[in-house]
């Protein structure tokens, strides 16, 4: 049996078993084990991982661990201003927060029937970023680029996600159909008049249309109280 003294950053520790919840903590393993495989065993998947050392030294996630090492795993950091658009595909526990990203004009692929599978094979596909609830997902081997979202809660996730990729920069609202991810299209009033309520017609000129299910959009009600989240986004209230 062998046994490697583990230091792990505290943003990380919401990962980990209560009785590891803590500065560093020894992790028998038995054979040759790699440091991303002790870490997963852990409960932390490699795509959460932003650095990893032992003694002191920078390692990458295959070096295989010595009895007696002490190894330091430092939590992915914001990535602030990405240099292309980020695309993202999300599982079936984040609707809400898919409808959010959308609003936000990000590139959010989302169903409620995706499986693991499919999930996996579009990340890798398209390049695009996994947003999940499930941290066994993460864990596959040919995912790359990822995110285990920590809340349970639709606006914390929200907050979450925009801080990690440092969205604000790409923020262009009411571009894309919150409902299918299509990008919106400029539609004149006349030529969906006859499925617009009563007020709405009198009240309302400027319409979008998405081309993909159909569905119209004004600046309705809902407009002011989104105009309110994204400039409390941009400014970081």
């Amino acid at each position: 049996m062998k046994v490697a003294q583990f230091v792990i950053e505290s943003r990380l520790h919401w990962l980990l078993s209560y009785d590891r919840r803590r500065a560093d903590f020894e992790y028998p393993f038995n054979g040759p084990q790699t440091a991303k495989h002790l870490i997963e065993s852990m409960g932390i998947p490699h795509t959460e991982i932003g650095g990893i050392k032992a003694d002191g030294e920078p390692i990458g996630p295959d070096h295989l661990v010595l009895d007696g090492e002490r190894i330091e795993v430092r939590a992915v950091p914001p990535e602030g201003e990405l240099v292309s658009e980020p695309r993202f595909v999300l599982d079936c526990h984040l609707g809400r927060l898919a409808s959010d990203l959308r609003m936000l004009g990000l590139d959010s692929l989302y169903r409620n029937d995706f499986d693991d599978r499919e999930l996996v094979r579009i990340t890798v596909e398209e390049g695009r970023i996994l947003l999940t609830r499930d941290r066994r997902l993460l864990m596959h081997k040919n995912i790359t680029r990822g995110h285990l979202v920590y809340s349970l809660e639709p606006e914390e996730q929200f907050e979450e996600v925009i801080r990690l990729y440092g969205l604000k920069r790409w923020i262009r609202p009411f571009q894309r159909c919150i409902r299918c991810n299509h990008p919106l299209e400029a539609v004149s009033k006349e030529d969906v008049l006859e499925r617009l309520q009563p007020l709405t017609r009198m009240y309302f000129d400027e319409f979008r249309i998405c081309p993909g299910c159909r569905q119209v959009y004004w600046k309705g009600s809902h407009y002011d109280r989104m105009q309110k989240l994204i400039e409390g986004i941009r400014t970081g209230a």
